[in-house]
């Protein structure tokens, strides 16, 4: 066997990424048996199985490495080799298998030997006749996927935009084949548009009608915009549903710190805790109201039987009302906030209220219980350092997830004995002591009291 300067071996662009523990144990083995099983690489020393193998090594100091070299007439056959040896492998996560199907199958019809059913014998290229490769299919067969399993891993390669990969690379949901299924699926329509707006274009073009092939490509920059968006909105929901599971986990799991001063509350009280403002009163009164960010991302409320809280969607770009069934048309259609959109989450409705267009998730959603539905919707609709109003404080589940997650929370409620209770949950939560603000204070938010 051969042995290459590894100084002198090329890595190709499409390589997938390293995985650090892959390489810590590899890295133990060689240093223990020297290594047992040779990269492969072709004529021109481009990498084809072994990137692991190599790293490891390079990180290990050694010079040169052993390899297998074999000769591929071109690029396709390369790299048909390389995917393979990682298909064979079985190391990937959904969305990397399932581009590597779809890469596969796009060779095989470029090098004009994509094998079908029948042709197991032979076929011919360029007059010669060679032994054809196994279909994708039979590949995935053999490594234990049904064409079920394929056919939808081909379907999530080919339709999520490249950017959404992107971001659902190395997240909880990229080994999810049902979740990159859903989020493949988002955008149906928009892409069933493009492929009819390319092909307008390409009859534009074949007609000379210059001014229509450019409205058709306008058009097709428009959907896929659209597409792109609507997998995103589908990625932002699964992740969040992702998160609020876990959350819920981590709560029942979270030991409660002591914290030994007691608090009492008293109506018109303002706590500051943490980054959190906490007041006891009358939400729907101004003095709530004016201590209130200006730019808040989210306020998420109960129906109240008195509800007085329309005020709340010129506070935050938008709002998220829960009840339980029944009544709750009559509440949209009788209240002055523009209604965008209705959830059900569990058993549970959320009405989602804005001054903006705020599109709907179109993906299956399942959380359940308050403390879950809380977590989704601030993953969903906020990032780390928003704020988020809460006229309700509950059980305190608001002011805990936001703790949790680095939102800021401003929250409230008339009950000062449900007021004293959130505060105490959350020093048990935290292991830190509320602070009580006099009229005077300035909090840490630069708001005046």
């Amino acid at each position: 066997m051969p042995t290459v300067p590894i100084d002198q071996i090329k890595i190709g662009r499409n390589r997938r990424p390293v995985k650090g523990e892959k390489v810590d144990e590899l890295k133990e083995s060689i240093k223990t048996n020297g290594l047992l099983n040779p990269i492969t690489v072709d004529q021109k020393l481009t990498l084809i199985a072994g990137l692991h193998r190599l790293t490891a090594c390079k990180l290990l100091g050694l010079k040169a490495i052993e390899c297998h070299v074999v000769n591929y007439q071109d690029a396709d056959q390369a790299r048909l080799a390389e995917i393979d040896e990682n298909l064979i492998r079985n190391e990937l996560e959904p969305l990397e298998r399932s581009e590597l199907w779809l890469e596969r199958d796009q060779i095989l019809e470029r090098m004009g030997l994509r094998a079908k059913v029948g042709d197991n014998q032979h076929t011919f290229k360029g007059g010669e006749m060679i032994s054809p490769p196994k279909r994708t299919v039979e590949l995935a067969k053999e490594a234990g996927y049904s064409e079920r399993t394929f056919q939808h891993g081909k379907q999530i390669a080919k339709s999520i935009h490249p950017e959404v990969k992107q971001l659902i690379k190395g997240t909880p949901i990229a080994d999810s084949p049902t979740v990159l299924l859903q989020i493949a699926r988002a955008g149906t329509k928009e892409r069933t548009l493009v492929e009819e707006a390319q092909q307008a274009y390409n009859s534009a073009l074949a007609q000379g009608d210059k001014a229509e092939a450019e409205r058709q490509v306008k058009l097709v920059e428009e959907l896929r915009l659209k597409q792109k968006t609507a997998q995103i909105l589908a990625y932002k929901s699964a992740i969040a549903q992702k998160e609020a599971k876990l959350a819920a986990k981590k709560t029942q799991r979270q030991p409660e710190l002591i914290v030994t001063d007691e608090v009492t509350v008293q109506t018109g009280d303002e706590w500051l805790l943490g980054r959190h403002l906490i007041y006891c009163g009358d939400t729907a009164k101004s003095k709530f109201r004016n201590i209130l960010p200006s730019d808040a991302a989210l306020a998420i409320a109960t129906l109240s039987p008195t509800w007085e809280h329309n005020y709340l969607v010129d506070e935050a770009k938008v709002v998220a009302v829960i009840r339980s069934e029944g009544h709750i048309y009559k509440f949209y259609q009788n209240n002055q906030m523009p209604f965008q959109y209705e959830l059900l989450l569990g058993n549970l409705y959320v009405g989602i209220f804005s001054h903006q267009t705020i599109p709907k998730p179109q993906t299956p959603i399942n959380v359940e219980g308050v403390e879950g539905i809380v977590n989704y919707l601030i993953n969903l609709y906020t990032s780390p350092n928003h704020f988020v109003i809460a006229p309700f404080i509950g059980n305190g589940e608001v002011l805990v997830s936001c703790e949790r997650m680095g939102r800021i929370c401003f929250i409230g409620d008339s009950n000062s004995e449900l007021v004293s209770r959130g505060i105490d949950r959350w020093q048990k939560w935290t292991g830190k002591p509320a602070q009580k603000l006099n009229f005077n204070e300035v909090g840490s938010n630069g708001i005046s009291r």
